[in-house]
């Protein structure tokens, strides 16, 4: 007798963040019947309907402080958890997967008020509300840092970093004019570019062409001096598919400090400077990339603190190091865990086939 797929809800919404490692995971559960949860007019409704059915909730974040907008949101939450509910029980679902953010309470409590398991994954080392506040009713908590347990004492965690999308696992050629000798400086300043970040380099970048370095700058769809810099070294764009081939590529990253930048930047032995995002919720960034820093594998300055002279300078010196540099490698290198997504999967398979 043939035994029936497992029915697998996966909430996972908003960012590349939350999606793409989501997407890894299901690519590898091959023998579940999948089905995902969003929201409208988010990357998921362009991500995900070629490949899995797409259903939406509303739903918001969480306020700060209380107050008269707090009420609203509470609201919808409770509409959204019978949404969630109404889905599990017709579909008959069996268990849960979520990434967290927002659509991850209601898939949480949906989920546990029918006595599903839920498997949440948390890819910060500092854990966002959602999951600081519903990890200890889920059935595990996979953590993408071995440091996010301490911040979830309450909580199962299971160490299984953060999956990447596959062409980080393989070879991929760039198609772009960079000759093979030169040292490459890319910068990426995560999903929403850093203007800041992007004025800093732009200042520093006459001093490392001069050096020989050529920088590929992905400066995201914000900067509105994006175009002031034309140099033959110097290659700029909002956007970049192939982030694989570059960080292949690569000698040396600057780069804000999310969890997906961190993830890829490990899993390509890739050192870096890293500036965390001032704003970021709790200041997660901060904490991610203070765990590259101990281990050697990146420098990390505040971006209230770097000026143009400290960053030409630390660029100039880490490239005409390659020895340190090569040991930041292989730093970056021990904090990647390239089987995440099967390590997520069979995690998945555990306590939902029980």
């Amino acid at each position: 007798m043939t035994k029936s797929p497992i029915r697998l809800l996966i909430a996972a919404s908003g960012t590349g963040g939350h999606l793409f490692p989501a997407i890894a995971t299901a690519q590898q559960l091959h023998d579940c019947h999948i089905e995902w949860l969003g929201v409208p007019d988010r990357m998921e409704t362009q991500l995900v309907p070629s490949l899995y059915p797409l259903h939406t909730i509303a739903v918001e974040g969480f306020q700060q402080r209380l107050g008269l907008g707090t009420v609203r949101i509470l609201g919808g939450l409770a509409s959204s958890i019978l949404q969630v509910r109404r889905l599990l029980k017709q579909g008959n679902f069996q268990g849960v997967f979520t990434t967290g953010g927002y659509i991850a309470a209601p898939a949480i409590l949906a989920a546990r008020s029918l006595g599903l398991p839920v498997i949440l994954h948390e890819s910060n080392v500092f854990p966002g509300k959602v999951t600081r506040w519903f990890s200890p009713i889920c059935s595990a908590v996979a953590i993408g840092f071995e440091a996010a347990a301490q911040y979830l004492p309450r909580a199962k965690t299971v160490f299984a970093g953060t999956p990447v999308r596959s062409q980080f696992l393989t070879r991929e050629p760039l198609n772009l004019p960079i000759p093979d000798k030169v040292p490459v400086i890319l910068v990426m300043g995560g999903s929403q570019g850093a203007v800041a970040v992007n004025q800093l380099v732009r200042q520093c970048a006459p001093a490392w062409f001069e050096a020989g370095a050529w920088v590929v700058h992905l400066t995201g769809n914000n900067d509105p001096d994006a175009e002031s810099l034309q140099h033959a070294q110097y290659i700029s764009m909002p956007f970049y598919d192939n982030v694989a081939g570059l960080l292949q590529r690569a000698n040396l990253a600057i780069s804000r400090s999310g969890a997906s930048a961190m993830t890829e930047l490990a899993v390509t032995g890739m050192p870096a400077i890293l500036i965390p995002f001032p704003f970021a919720a709790d200041n997660h960034q901060s904490f991610n990339a203070e765990v590259f820093a101990a281990s050697g594998a990146a420098l990390v300055f505040r971006q209230s603190e770097l000026t143009a002279d400290i960053l030409q300078t630390k660029v100039l010196h880490l490239l005409s190091d390659t020895q340190y540099l090569t040991k930041m490698s292989q730093a970056a290198a021990q904090l990647a865990v390239t089987d995440s997504a099967e390590r997520l999967a069979n995690l998945v398979r555990e306590l939902v086939a029980n």
